[in-house]
């Protein structure tokens, strides 16, 4: 969701630079800085670039500065008199001797001195519009380049869960003998005598309250859901985002029923992958 683009062109006498940047954020959070001269125009250039930055904290500004050559300041001849006049009766008054330019302190006197008004000029706009579009295009193109590395890793990162979830599924059968031995082990230090049978019932029953089957085929699913999502053409960051929380809850559900140090390690690395999936995550439209 990062992104950079910039375009700059002159217009009407104007060098006009437009620049769009933006960080990550779970919603649109767009803020505009456009000069006086274009203000009547902000209105639809927000409507128009919350369509299609979609997302992210993003900052697009618009810049313009008149070429020096062509500017004329413009001068208030009456108030340049008023304030020449009033400041010669001072002189005279209180320092009739001194030698002062009273002119050029004149001068110098607030709003004395004008900028030319500006005006937008038929066309205009049209013109900062489409060095916006352009600044835009350049925007876009750096999180399509972003995009194609972000998939790449976050492929990569739901395949690794997927390996650690076959190695899973290998180990599980050898976890339930484990456990039994565990227990029979347990019991001979004991020196407990139980009924074999009555032994049996209740390590079914304990074993059930273990089993990750319904876990491990939900986590599967999931992994399989995210890879499709990750490769469809609408902006999907919200969705990846829902299916990694869910492949959260089954990862943390197989945590929580492991009872087995090497099922633990594995499930360990898989929170470690999805974390980086979850924070890469919010890059993504």
């Amino acid at each position: 969701m990062t992104g950079f683009g910039r375009s700059e062109g002159v217009v009407n006498d104007r060098k006009v630079t437009i620049e769009v940047r933006s960080l990550n954020s779970k919603q649109l959070d767009l803020l505009l800085k456009v000069p006086s001269l274009y203000k009547e125009h902000e209105a639809e250039l927000r409507h128009w670039a919350s369509e299609r930055l979609v997302r992210g904290k993003v900052e697009l500004v618009v810049t313009c500065e008149r070429n020096q050559g062509r500017t004329r300041t413009s001068i208030d001849r009456e108030l340049l008199r008023s304030y020449f006049a009033e400041l010669r009766s001072i002189a005279a008054d209180l320092a009739p001797d001194a030698d002062t330019d009273l002119f050029a302190q004149a001068l110098r006197m607030p709003e004395v001195t004008q900028p030319p008004t500006e005006k937008l000029q038929e066309g205009e706009w049209q013109q900062v519009l489409n060095l916006i579009h352009k600044a835009v295009d350049s925007f876009d193109g750096f999180r399509t380049s972003e995009g194609d590395r972000l998939r790449d890793e976050l492929r990569s990162r739901v395949e690794h869960i997927s390996a650690l979830l076959s190695e899973v599924a290998l180990l599980d059968p050898k976890r339930t003998e484990r456990t039994r031995e565990r227990l029979r082990s347990k019991l001979a230090e004991l020196q407990v005598q139980v009924d074999a049978d009555r032994f049996e019932q209740e390590l079914v029953y304990y074993l059930e309250k273990l089993d990750v089957t319904e876990e491990k085929v939900r986590l599967s699913s999931h992994c399989t859901y995210f890879m499709e999502t990750l490769v469809a053409d609408e902006q999907q960051g919200r969705k990846l985002g829902f299916i990694a929380q869910e492949m959260g809850r089954e990862i943390n559900t197989l945590g929580s029923k492991a009872n087995d140090a090497t099922l633990q390690r594995l499930v360990v690395h898989m929170k470690d992958e999805l974390e980086k999936i979850k924070e890469q995550v919010l890059n993504v439209l």
